[in-house]
């Protein structure tokens, strides 16, 4: 196996901030479901959608606000957030932010 992530790694090293910018690497695609680590600079944001399947957003670095079903709160490194299927949801980073998203599609 050549795959970095068979072996222990950092994960807020595995992607790193661009100014301006999000940038996303998927950790593991598969077809139950995806893992992606994020990395926004401050003030970039995902503008309100929906989505399909329930997700896990985990704060790595860093702070932002979402917005989940029209309520905001403010998610920081360490925290888990659960996005459910069908609600609309947003996020904005306060500040470099880096997250990890588990989208889970059965």
């Amino acid at each position: 196996m050549s795959d970095e992530l068979t072996q222990a790694a950092g994960l807020a090293g595995l992607v790193a901030w661009q100014d301006g910018a999000i940038v996303s690497r998927v950790l593991l695609r598969q077809p139950t479901g995806n893992v992606t680590l994020f990395a926004f600079d401050a003030g970039q944001e995902l503008s309100e959608h929906t989505a399909p399947f329930d997700a896990l957003v985990y704060a790595v670095e860093g702070r932002a606000r979402v917005t989940l079903g029209g309520q905001p709160q403010t998610i920081e490194a360490g925290q888990l957030v659960r996005f459910p299927a069908q609600v609309p949801h947003a996020l904005k980073a306060e500040s470099k932010f880096k997250m990890l998203l588990v989208m889970i599609r059965s």
